[in-house]
């Protein structure tokens, strides 16, 4: 069982407080989506818990039966989807997975084959990443979040540049695999978080 505690968290930039003072608890199978008008810390929050930034106030703690999970190694155990995080575009899409796979674990039941069949990738295994669409591009990075063993999924605005088949792919994805992680969603769009069991604002913690 993973759990991911935040305790007290609050950052500040400069002399302006983006949140403070908030602490929530998480479990393997909880999700929570992160609710806020534009600039209002959803992103600077999910960075918090991914360890990409350091809080001003309070702690972040992954543990996983309640053994703590070090900090440096906190990327093996947190998968991160984001309008920021780019690929490695030069590489193909089997060269990304296979590249992903020496820092990760592929999901039980998965191979690379089967991962590219599910993208409907598998005629363009050895295309460029840079040649992709942006909505292409996007669902490599679910692909990787999802595929992989990542008990802690930070989904940062997870539907960009998705059409609507792919909004119903991302879906179908949280709802496969919902008892397997704990959800993290920041969005201002329903179709992103309506699966999340819990919401939090967090224009409520300035």
């Amino acid at each position: 069982m993973y759990t991911v505690t935040a305790t007290a968290l609050g950052k500040r930039f400069n002399r302006e407080w983006i949140f403070s003072n908030l602490s929530i608890t998480l479990n393997q199978g909880d999700s929570v989506a992160i609710l806020g008008k534009n600039g209002s810390g959803k992103s600077t929050l999910l960075q918090c818990v991914a360890g990409s930034m350091e809080p001003t106030n309070g702690e972040v703690a992954i543990t996983h039966n309640n053994q703590p999970i070090p900090a440096a190694d906190a990327y093996q155990v947190v998968g991160i989807v984001a309008p920021y995080l780019e690929l490695v575009e030069e590489f193909t899409t089997t060269e990304m997975l296979e590249f992903h796979g020496k820092f990760k674990t592929i999901k039980a039941g998965f191979t690379i084959s089967g991962i590219l069949e599910a993208l409907g990738f598998t005629t363009i295994a050895h295309k460029p990443i840079k040649q992709f669409s942006s909505g292409m591009k996007q669902r490599m990075k679910l692909a990787l979040a999802f595929y992989f063993d990542n008990p802690l999924l930070l989904l940062d605005e997870p539907c960009s540049n998705l059409d609507v088949q792919g909004i119903r792919w991302y879906q179908q994805l949280c709802q496969q695999f919902a008892h397997q992680h704990i959800f993290m969603v920041g969005s201002n769009d329903v179709a992103e978080y309506a699966f999340c069991k819990q919401q939090l604002n967090i224009q409520q913690f300035k």
